[in-house]
């Protein structure tokens, strides 16, 4: 997850307050967002339900992901953005949209 959310998508991770960090997990910050990730060893991803994110380069991004090994998804139902779904690690569906 740390390779993802830092090393592909560019966030920060932040230190979790020491009593949170012995849960494990870890804490990603970008631009206007703040992403908790924890760890469940029964977690099932949801088929639907997903976070959307803006981006300013959504090609340098599709790039980034394909060449990590990502499957993306190209969607262009949304009028006035062009989009893509990827999913992270650990199977969650993520979308990266950009203004058209």
């Amino acid at each position: 997850m740390r390779a993802f959310y830092s090393g592909l998508l560019g966030f920060t991770e932040v230190p979790k307050p020491e009593e949170l960090a012995k849960r494990g997990g870890a804490w990603f910050r970008g631009p206007g967002l703040e992403l908790h990730v924890g760890i469940d060893p029964e977690f099932r991803p949801p088929k639907k339900a997903h976070p959307a994110f803006l981006v300013e380069d959504l090609d340098a991004l599709a790039e980034r992901l394909r060449a990590a090994g990502h499957e993306i998804v190209p969607d262009g139902l949304f009028p006035g953005y062009r989009r893509f779904y990827a999913a992270d690690p650990a199977g969650n569906r993520l979308e990266f949209l950009q203004p058209a």
